[in-house]
């Protein structure tokens, strides 16, 4: 058998079931009786089982095995499905996981597994599963260095690379004589704020507190400070007897998130797919139906649809140019031909854009698991309810999203929800409950993720901003509660009273403002304290055709997206004031600042200015500008074309598309304007 011709379709099914595995065992953990279940998990793990040795990758059919065997004792009810025996479990899932990742990435699938099997071997002779459990799992290696870093932990590393922060690990060693560990430890780590960000410790940074270390411990901070300086600082805090500082390399980062990311996540780079074939032996008569839908469909590697959008973004182009030739001769057999073509290419452009669609289910799907690892680690109780998990956006947002998603659960899970003990005390069930949940508004899709935790502290946020310097003194009191909170999204802001290995080390949601920005959307925030925190972000459908008003300046022709756009008006020349030396309108009761375009991308001047203004008003949340231009040319749809490799730096500019006359029309982005 020609194994590269089957290999993308294992890999498809693979990640299906592996996906299959985690959801079942998450409602395992919740109902460990529920035969249907635990049917379903078991045929996953055959079915895996089975498709893994037909390829040849015995070491993934070997473990899917012995995790079977597993699954075999609590069909049987020879094992109870426990809390902790499914920790095991699935810690064999994520060697499944990373198994598939490598063979996806062109590897063998081979992993060093052993640790894992074991216990998975001696949970099933019935030796006690809470013993086997606490036995110690190898952590993930960066180099050749032994040191864990999750999911969270590693986009943040990489991230900070690209914004031309250093990585350092930092071994450090105290004195035998030393008196008071943890002060030192404090010490330490009051040193590394004063540089940069502490993104993980080893042990725990809980674990220090108590003093549950030797004399060494381990911390990785990211800093724009040299080697030398990191080194020099911390060894000014006495009885420490060495450190050692390794520099993280950005190639073993990306390496090492490439082969911890999610399978389901990668599942989107690769195929866009239809439903999961599902087997109709003693389902309803319904779930029959949806398997029958299921086998009409058929996967499509996602590069033939780009190609196919591209074709199809030129096709728009011609569009414009036929309609502007249409309309310059006055012909009405071409006009009629015209409008007809514009139909048929508008029905065409609905149909592709619906091919690239994918549900957001697809990163949904990792947040239930991520949400139990956390609870447990933080010992809280949490409830995750996912709604609308089955509405589509475009797939290059789909790929963006996971990362800010992540960010802003586990701040809901660290900073939002209490522990069973303050929630009791309050008055509040033990569980708390976060509720992750996307919606279509017109061309947007809007996604929240909302607790009902404590809510957010006015005064604490508002001390903290101004403490490092993000409002003065003066201006701080002066803000409402939505301003207040606003600057939750400030860069290096944390509320953290102390470092955890999930947050407090401010860094997160300044990333995720920037990441929904850059793909055309925002983010806001809203709290009612001891209630809750929802966060709502509102995003695009589709990044590739956009709906604009052209705008002359000068004689040049501007693109600003409608989703942008609060209105357009004409002002007279008196209406414009200057206050703190800038221009400003008053527009509703509100004072908006005045960009002259012209001035701004410092267009020649080819038209006299007249009494009258003509401005467009422009938002980034809940700031506004209103942008002057020389007249509007109208509404239209355009294809976003990006500015190459050689320009990729230009200010307010997001791209540029081809106008029907053939002119080329830059496209303002109002993000970048408004600062």
């Amino acid at each position: 058998m020609e194994k590269d011709e089957y290999l993308e379709m294992f890999i498809d099914e693979s990640n299906e079931h592996l996906q299959a595995l985690n959801d079942n065992l998450l409602k395992l953990e919740e109902k460990p009786d529920d035969l249907p279940i635990i049917n379903e998990i078991f045929r996953s793990a055959h079915t895996l089982k089975g498709m893994s040795a037909t390829m040849g990758y015995e070491d993934l059919a070997s473990l899917t095995h012995q995790m079977e065997n597993v699954l075999d004792a609590i069909k049987t009810n020879k094992l109870e499905a426990t809390s902790v025996l499914l920790d095991v479990v699935f810690e064999a899932v994520d060697h499944l996981e990373a198994m598939v990742q490598d063979i996806a990435n062109g590897g063998s699938g081979k992993r060093d597994v052993k640790e894992v099997v074991i216990k998975l071997e001696k949970i099933e002779k019935g030796e006690l599963v809470d013993e086997v459990a606490a036995t110690k799992i190898p952590e993930k290696t960066i180099g050749n260095e032994i040191h864990s870093y999750d999911d969270f932990e590693l986009t943040v590393l990489s991230q900070s690379a690209e914004q031309g922060f250093n990585a350092y690990r930092l071994e450090v060693s105290l004195r035998e004589d030393v008196i008071l560990k943890a002060a030192r430890v404090f010490m330490v780590f009051e040193v590394l704020e004063q540089v940069g960000e502490v993104i993980k410790s080893t042990p725990t940074v809980d674990q220090l507190e108590e003093e549950n270390f030797d004399l060494s411990f381990s911390v990785t901070i990211v800093t724009k400070e040299t080697e030398t300086d990191v080194r020099a600082r911390v060894m000014k805090v006495s009885e420490i007897e060495e450190i050692k500082v390794t520099k993280i390399d950005t190639e073993e980062i990306d390496q090492a998130q490439g082969n911890s990311s999610n399978v389901d996540e990668e599942k989107t780079d690769e195929l866009v797919e239809g439903k999961v074939q599902g087997e109709s032996e003693n389902k309803p008569e319904t779930e029959q139906k949806t398997a029958q839908a299921a086998n009409k469909t058929i996967r499509v590697n996602i590069e033939r649809l780009d190609s196919l959008m591209n074709l199809f973004e030129e096709l728009v182009i011609d569009r414009g140019r036929l309609e502007q030739i249409s309309s310059d001769l006055k012909s009405n057999e071409l006009t009629e031909t015209v409008e007809h073509m514009s139909r048929i290419s508008g029905d065409l452009q609905s149909i592709i854009l619906n091919m690239r669609m994918v549900p957001v289910e697809q990163v949904f799907n990792r947040f239930p698991r991520m949400v139990r690892g956390l609870a447990k680690d933080l010992n809280k109780k949490v409830n995750l309810e996912i709604i609308g998990a089955d509405t589509e956006l475009d797939r290059t947002v789909i790929d963006e999203i996971g990362d800010p998603l992540v960010h802003l659960l586990r701040n809901s899970m660290d900073h939002g929800v209490e522990t069973p003990e303050i929630r009791r005390n309050s008055g509040k069930p033990e569980e708390s409950k976060i509720t992750l949940k996307a919606y279509h508004s017109g061309n947007h899709v809007f996604i929240e993720v909302i607790d009902d935790g404590a809510g957010i502290n006015r005064d604490k946020v508002l001390a903290k901003a101004i403490s490092s310097g993000v409002v003065s003194a003066e201006n701080g009191p002066n803000l409402s509660d939505k301003q207040v909170y606003e600057l939750l999204f400030s860069s290096g802001l944390s509320t953290a009273d102390v470092i955890s290995d999930v947050s407090g080390r401010g860094v997160g949601l300044d990333v995720v403002k920037n990441k929904i920005e850059s793909l055309g959307g925002n983010v806001t925030v809203n709290s009612t304290p001891g209630e809750g925190t929802m966060f709502s972000i509102q995003l695009p459908l589709t990044l590739s055709i956009i709906s604009v008003m052209l705008v002359e300046v000068q004689a040049e022709i501007y693109a600003v997206p409608l989703s942008s756009i609060i209105e357009t008006a004409i002002i007279k020349k008196e209406d414009i004031m200057a206050a703190h030396n800038q221009k400003v309108i008053d527009f509703r009761g509100s004072v908006v600042p005045l960009m002259n375009l012209t001035n701004f991308f410092e267009v020649p001047v080819t038209k006299e200015e007249d009494e009258y203004y003509s401005i467009v008003i422009v938002r980034k949340g809940e700031k506004m500008a209103a942008l002057v231009v020389n007249s509007f040319i109208g509404q239209k749809e355009i294809v976003l074309k990006s500015l190459g490799d050689y320009l990729t730096s230009v200010f307010a500019i997001s791209g540029a598309t081809i106008l029907g006359n053939g002119q080329v029309a830059l496209i303002i982005d109002c993000n970048a304007l408004i600062k």
